[in-house]
């Protein structure tokens, strides 16, 4: 339990003020006297303010102010009570920034908590074959070719994520992600035992489509338990707590220079989290919204049945053309910056460290954006900003293909909230996993249809630069489309979205 007093000397207006309920990064609710007063909604378990009144001779007032609370944040309430500590300090009018835009209840607290430490397994899980490959391919003495093989065949898992996902709309989500939590963790530690080239792929073909399905489960949930306000900034922590995750492989990464087998240690610590994975996830309640829907869902003869064919045309497009570009433009950075700008290793590894590294300000600012000032203007602002600094970064050298590199990561991460948001929110809580399920996987036919296509054309047109340039439509006629299609979904609630789901959860009476 935090606990925070301050005292204040005041005349009788300074008193009043002290009195008011607060009304900033929570509501309160006071007793009869005004002297007591307790969390009416908030992100708290526990939370209680006091004031203690002294009235002096000369009609001043001293005010001992004490408040105890208790984060309803798991495990992340270590970095988070300092903050919150330092905003009740002191009355405000608005949500500190780093808040979300609508105030969380103690259970959306709780559960966005919880989702963000799962993202955090993920982030790792899904980083794990990237990063550990190409050391892979040394001790088995295998082929370039051959690993280009292997990554490609890994993309197979989303078979698996699209089953999962559609079984979730059947059987709840909190069930699936549990057992999906634990098989990601297990199947992936496997790659430790692998013999050959072929074992180890397909182990990270199993793992990506458990982990994959564990992502867009996380998304479901955060969509379906956050307040609508709020809805793409839950989307924009989940990122950054998944980019948290994969950073995490790179910290471990040293420890390859153990041996030529050492790489295989990185694999071992999916197993060694597994139990706290598998307790995070049983710690989330069913989300309410499935709950209610549950008879309706069971009843479904197939899983896309209700799906609106109009909306999912729509995503789907944009889904395929968005990683048709983004895939390649992130896959082929090293060996433009090795082959076509002669950087070596180290320069390599300082490009992607500047430039990368500001990503998190462009989703966190993006999420918040889009839930204030509306998803398509962010989601167009992104998918133009970074189509066109991506060309730059491809095109130019020297100092300016630095900075490109940087505004294309900044602006370019703005469409992962404002975009992403719009899968769980454009369909029926019947059908909302396995229609998502049914996105990723288009983009990841995409993605790999986009790394044949820019490999095919930097050949044929001699450099990436004029590829990128080329490839960028995509990313632009999905700008058109979100302008003159795509509805605006900001602040609306789920079942105003998707009238033929039944009344949801009570919405936040008193939106920031």
């Amino acid at each position: 339990m935090a606990r925070l007093t301050a005292v204040h000397v005041v005349d009788d207006g300074g008193l009043a003020r002290l009195a008011e309920p607060r009304s900033d990064l929570l509501i309160e609710a006071a007793d009869a006297q005004g002297r007591a007063f307790t969390a009416a909604v908030g992100p708290f378990t526990s939370y209680e303010r006091h004031l203690d009144v002294a009235d002096g001779p000369d009609g001043s007032h001293t005010v001992t102010e004490t408040t105890e609370f208790r984060l309803a944040v798991p495990v992340w309430r270590v970095a988070l009570t300092p903050l919150v500590k330092r905003r009740l300090r002191h009355r405000h009018d608005a949500m500190p920034w780093w808040a979300p835009p609508d105030h969380l209840d103690t259970r959306a607290a709780h559960g966005l908590g919880v989702l963000c430490l799962l993202s955090l397994v993920t982030g790792y899980l899904g980083t794990l074959l990237s990063q550990t490959i190409a050391f892979a391919v040394d001790e088995f003495e295998a082929s370039d070719s051959a690993q280009g093989a292997t990554l490609a065949a890994v993309r197979i898992g989303i078979v698996i994520s699209v089953v999962l996902v559609a079984l979730a709309d059947r059987r709840g989500r909190r069930k699936i992600l549990v057992a999906t939590t634990v098989a990601a963790c297990v199947v992936s530690s496997t790659a430790a035992l692998s013999v050959d080239l072929w074992s180890y792929g397909t182990s990270q073909a199993v793992a990506r489509g458990l982990s994959t399905a564990m992502a867009l489960l996380i998304g479901v949930i955060a969509a379906e338990e956050t307040p609508a306000g709020s809805r793409a900034y839950a989307a924009s922590v989940l990122t950054l707590s998944a980019a948290l995750g994969s950073g995490m492989v790179v910290w471990f990464l040293p420890l390859t220079d153990l041996g030529v087998r050492a790489w295989r240690l990185l694999y071992l610590l999916p197993l060694a989290i597994m139990p706290f994975a598998w307790a995070w996830a049983r710690w989330l309640p069913e989300t309410r919204r499935f709950e209610i829907q549950a008879t309706a869902v069971r009843a479904k003869r197939r899983f896309t049945e209700g799906v609106d064919r109009g909306r999912f045309i729509l995503l789907a497009v944009s889904a395929f053309l968005i990683a048709a570009f983004a895939a390649p433009a992130s896959q082929f950075q090293n060996d433009f910056l090795k082959d076509e700008r002669g950087f070596s290793g180290a320069r390599i590894s300082a490009f992607q460290l500047i430039t990368n590294t500001p990503a998190g300000i462009g989703v966190f600012v993006a999420g918040r954006f889009a839930d204030t000032r509306g998803r398509k203007v962010v989601a167009t602002i992104g998918l133009i900003g970074g189509a066109a600094f991506t060309i730059g970064r491809y095109g130019d050298s020297g100092w300016p293909m630095w900075m490109w590199g940087t505004l294309a990561t900044i602006i370019g991460s703005a469409t992962i909230p404002a975009l992403g948001v719009y899968g769980p929110e454009l369909f029926g809580t019947a059908n909302r996993g396995g229609a998502n399920g049914m996105l990723g996987a288009i983009g990841v036919v995409g993605s790999s249809l986009g790394l044949l296509i820019v490999g095919f054309l930097s050949d044929e047109l001699g450099g990436f630069g004029p590829t990128f340039a080329i490839m960028a439509i995509g990313p632009l006629i999905v700008a058109v489309l979100v302008i003159v299609a795509f509805p605006e979904t900001a602040r609306r609630e789920l079942e105003d979205l998707n009238p033929g789901d039944a009344a949801g959860p009570t919405a936040d009476p008193t939106p920031s």
